[in-house]
């Protein structure tokens, strides 16, 4: 189990930052908005061109997190060195303050939650710190399907990885609403059941519902909208359990103009404030 010294040349600060999608790469150069840190898909950045400079040029005044979305830890045939090796050739380049990473399967498929799964996880988060020297955050999903033969809660398993590995926790909220919903689980008890000094960062975005035939409803985790007053609501209490923490506003589909991601921004930031004055007056008391 590593737990590397962090090599990033500057820390993300609980504040809201927003995902930097190439949409937005011109205007960010031109504006240069008032936000803390940005967050980056790594598999869109491991090429040379335009977009690579265009990242190294923002990153010199704003902290950048990278987020893996191609790696596949759950994948049990194992994970792609030469995929590895261009990860690290990112973070070699652009010194991120946090790495972190998705724990599906190829094609987003969602993991068994058993404890062959849970071993194959381990040795795949094992595997990637080693390569960067340093600590990473695994994502908890969205699903929208369960396996029959499935013998952990996933909240379990998450906390088991980062227990065994030493890696943290990048808290998807919208996910943990998504998949409450679609598997009738409590999201209060999957917050509650996460140890605090593990949440390196939280992830908020937009869903859509989707009736079935059989008069059921899917949420779908399609980054593609505004967060819903339900999240906002379970970020509320995300904070009270963990404290001001670094947050993504995410938005990957139908992406609105720079100004609607920063107002969401500003909108986290509120509430973080009001998290961090809780904080000071329990301190205070």
């Amino acid at each position: 189990m590593l737990r590397a010294t962090d090599r990033s040349s500057s820390p993300i600060p609980a504040k809201a930052g927003i995902g930097l999608r190439f949409q937005h790469h011109q205007a960010v150069l031109d504006a240069r908005p008032d936000v803390p840190w940005m967050e980056v898909h790594t598999e869109n950045y491991m090429g040379g061109g335009s977009a690579s400079r265009c990242l190294e040029t923002i990153r010199r005044d704003i902290p950048i997190s990278l987020h893996g979305v191609g790696l596949s830890l759950g994948s049990a045939e194992g994970l792609d060195s030469a995929h590895i090796d261009r990860i690290c050739q990112v973070a070699e380049r652009i010194e991120p303050a946090l790495v972190s990473e998705h724990t599906y399967l190829a094609d987003l498929l969602p993991l068994p939650m058993t404890e062959e799964a849970l071993a194959v996880v381990c040795r795949h988060v094992d595997q990637v710190q080693s390569a960067l020297g340093r600590r990473i955050l695994v994502e908890n999903p969205s699903t929208y399907m369960q396996f029959r033969h499935s013998t952990i809660p996933e909240w379990e398993f998450m906390v088991t990885v980062a227990a065994r590995t030493g890696s943290g926790i990048l808290c998807d909220v919208n996910n943990i609403y998504v998949s409450a919903k679609n598997h009738g689980w409590d999201p209060l008890v999957y917050l509650a059941s996460l140890p605090p000094d593990t949440i390196g960062e939280i992830h908020l975005a937009g869903h859509s519902a989707r009736q079935l035939a059989d008069g059921r409803t899917l949420r779908i985790d399609d980054h593609a909208s505004c967060v819903i007053g339900e999240v906002w609501s379970l970020y509320e209490e995300a904070l009270r359990r963990f404290g001001p923490m670094p947050t993504l506003i995410e938005w990957d589909n139908d992406i609105p103009p720079l100004d609607i991601l920063l107002e969401e921004a500003r909108h986290a930031d509120a509430l973080i404030d009001a998290a961090s004055d809780e904080v000071r007056r329990a301190d205070a008391a």
